[in-house]
């Protein structure tokens, strides 16, 4: 570790440890947790943190790559050091979303400008075994069942639709996939019975043609001692369930078995609109049944009383399509098709619209056609060219709007410090792939007029807020005053009842919060941007800070 990594390293181990105090004055144990109110930190695995040099090197993987195309060490033992060192307790994270870290291509894949390896992890060669690079298993239980302890939850990125490419180090799936043709994404067909790219063979999804392991597959099976076991649990899977032995189960049944040991509470579906939707309601009746059985072996682990849960990347998807996607000749809802929540391309479209008109927008949608789903927000991403802001000229903003928009929030790793998405020689998405720049972090190097620890400090205290009041993202929206902007959200599940009132763009020093009728006369509330206490007297609350924002909640 060098001398900058080690600094930013104590820096947020000190503001851990500063600030545990006032995160038990401001988020009660007793909150329940929501899905739609979710605070998701989404990070490559191989670009957050490296918490586990030794692996780095792994296959031989050792050609010359185009830039940020080749592994960085990113691994999930980092994860786990950042977890551990309370970073997404101080973000206010309530789920950690990491790219797949199954067994990846041995070989790289010449693309024009270089050679690039499966660093991302969407090429998967193995299901059934974790890429080393990524680390081991006993790393990932380790992961889920510390981020458990913090009340985080973890989703695992899962890939039903493609294999990895062909290589000379990594054959064809014989039998399981096709090669050709290559999508034109005119109908729906188009769309699915089809290659994405060149070179990236299909699952046959669609296809109920029993077939048997691939030859190199079983041959990679005994080679790592573990054919008969592998066999057996296959054999065991399909006599229970009575499927027959098609693509789609094997693959059902590979990817349930990290929910059913470890206790994985979600997946993050990958290029969810290339399979058919009946295949991802297949695949959460088993994902049910996998969390209902860790739950029975494992009741002192149990959070609490949430099912699994079920996030698809239906690309371009939005949220004012509501619950269905068109693709031309044929409309198709996920939503009923096995999804809690689908990513939403709109928002970082909408945020240049203003907070009213945006969280507005967005509350009527999820209080009326969305009724009992939500959306996952974003600004950034891995895999979108277009973000809201490309060159971090407004990192408050972004997560002001981000944040408090109605809806789960997806924080992609590196908005929170203002991570450069333009990376000089990067081409395509490789520019949105750099590695976290924690070295940045602990310099608190400015960035277009705003420091990294004061972009960060602004996060914090808006992911914190949203933690500890389910009412943020799954409330319902109203406003309360235009000039100055101040709003309320209410929400209410069963007996528990939650409301907050936040003002933006407020004066600076001293200032008076019309509260209304959301808090009753005399109640004590928290103003989590300033870690104030103040009180509601004749309907108002006074007080005085340094900035212009103010998030109240009891």
């Amino acid at each position: 570790m060098n001398r900058i990594s080690l600094l930013a390293t104590l820096l947020l181990l000190g503001l851990a440890a500063c600030t545990t105090s006032r995160q038990a004055a401001t988020s009660s144990p007793q909150t329940p947790f929501f899905w739609e109110n979710a605070n998701v930190y989404f990070m490559l695995t191989d670009r957050f943190y490296n918490g586990n040099p030794k692996n780095d090197l792994q296959f031989g993987r050792t050609r010359p790559t185009a830039t940020l195309r080749g592994f960085m060490g990113g691994d999930i033992k980092g994860i786990t050091q950042k977890l551990e060192e309370g970073y997404f307790d101080q973000l206010g994270i309530t789920a950690i979303w990491f790219t797949p870290v199954l067994e990846q291509i041995h070989d790289a894949v010449d693309e024009g400008t270089g050679a690039t390896y499966g660093f991302h992890g969407y090429w998967t060669k193995d299901w059934t075994r974790l890429d080393p690079n990524f680390g081991t298993e006993k790393e990932l239980a380790e992961l889920v069942k510390k981020a458990h302890q913090r009340g985080i939850r973890v989703i695992m990125d899962v890939v039903v639709n493609h294999t990895g490419p062909v290589t000379t180090q990594d054959p064809v799936w014989d039998g399981w996939v096709r090669t050709e043709p290559t999508c034109t994404y005119k109908d729906y067909q188009s769309n699915i019975e089809c290659t994405l790219v060149k070179n990236l063979p299909d699952v046959k999804t669609e296809s109920n043609t029993p077939v048997e392991i691939p030859a190199f597959l079983a041959e990679k099976w005994k080679n790592e001692g573990r054919y008969k076991k592998e066999m057996a649990e296959l054999d065991a899977f399909f006599q229970r369930s009575g499927y027959p032995r098609i693509p789609r189960y094997y693959l059902m049944k590979w990817l349930t078995d990290y929910v059913r040991q470890y206790g994985i509470d979600g997946y993050r579906c990958d290029t969810a609109k290339h399979v058919e939707e009946t295949v991802w309601a297949e695949l959460r009746k088993e994902a049910d049944l996998a969390f209902a059985d860790w739950k029975k072996a494992h009741p002192k682990q149990v959070l609490d009383n949430n099912g699994f849960y079920m996030v698809g990347e239906v690309y371009n998807y939005n949220i004012s399509s509501t619950r269905n996607y068109n693709f031309g000749d044929k409309t198709v809802d996920f939503y009923s098709n096995g999804f809690n929540s689908l990513i939403n391309f709109e928002l970082k479209g909408d945020a240049v619209n203003s907070y009213e008109n945006l969280f507005t927008k967005y509350s009527i949608l999820l209080h009326g056609s969305l009724e009992g789903k939500s959306v996952l927000n974003y600004m950034s991403s891995h895999d979108d060219g277009s973000p809201f802001d490309a060159r971090r000229m407004k990192p408050m903003e972004t997560a002001t709007k981000l944040l408090l928009c109605p809806g789960a929030s997806q924080i992609y790793y590196g908005d929170e410090t203002s991570r450069s998405l333009v990376i000089a020689g990067a081409q395509g998405d490789a520019t949105l792939r750099s590695f976290m720049n924690w070295d940045e972090l602990a310099a608190n190097v400015e960035r277009n007029g705003f420091k990294t620890q004061e972009v960060l400090a602004h996060w914090q205290k808006l992911g914190r807020f949203r933690r500890a009041h389910p009412a943020v993202g799954a409330g319902v929206h109203a406003m309360l005053s235009n000039k100055p902007y101040i709003f309320k959200r209410t929400f209410q599940s069963g007996s528990f009842h939650d409301a907050v009132v936040v003002g933006i763009d407020l004066p600076k020093g001293e200032k008076t919060i019309d509260t209304q009728d959301v808090f009753p006369e005399g109640t004590l509330l928290q103003d989590y941007y300033s870690s104030q206490q103040v009180k509601v007297e004749n309907g108002k609350v006074r007080l005085n800070s340094a900035w212009g924002m103010v998030l109240l909640g009891s």
